[in-house]
């Protein structure tokens, strides 16, 4: 599985849906470099895979495809990524990089639904971001929904745990 992750083309091997996987990870990509910062993709599923970051932004999408798009991470990726695109450095958890990281969310989600604009997935309406703040939360999912998750690690080399390095993005979509 590294092996495939690692390729020139990760979902040779996973079954994930690749339109899915380039749209979260060019979005991805185009976000953190706003704020100078370079993650990894590290892994895909298309399965849910529980976040163990205290901070989820979540998105509501909605066209020809509906669902949600899900951004999890530690306060310390939080604060190092909202910190990047507003070009401080944060140590606490605020009000400032909570509403950070629901922007933060809102660019990965229209960088998505612009990549996604000439597919069957194709949403022309995204929801103000919720920020949801701690751990032991569940989302329940229907069935027959298209899942991917794809966890990033960004490069940081002052992140100790592995934890603090992780962002994993999720969309569950419904084909209309």
């Amino acid at each position: 599985m590294v092996a495939a992750i690692a390729s020139d083309n990760p979902t040779a091997t996973l079954p994930v849906n690749e339109k899915l996987f380039r749209a979260i990870s060019t979005s991805v990509e185009d976000a953190l470099s706003m704020g100078g910062l370079v993650a990894s993709c590290v892994g895909t599923s298309s399965v849910p895979i529980p976040g163990n970051g205290t901070i989820t932004g979540l998105i509501g999408v909605h066209g020809s495809a509906s669902g949600f798009v899900t951004v999890n991470s530690s306060e310390t990726l939080a604060m190092k990524v909202v910190g990047g695109l507003l070009q401080d450095d944060f140590s606490t958890l605020s009000a400032q990089i909570i509403d950070g990281f629901g922007e933060l969310t809102n660019i990965i989600a229209g960088g998505i639904k612009a990549r996604l604009s000439k597919s069957e997935f194709q949403f022309s309406k995204i929801t103000v971001p919720s920020v949801i703040i701690g751990e032991s939360y569940q989302i329940a999912y229907a069935k027959g929904l298209e899942f991917i998750c794809v966890v990033f690690e960004l490069n940081d080399p002052n992140a100790i745990m592995l934890d603090q390095r992780l962002l994993r993005v999720s969309m569950s979509l419904l084909r209309l």
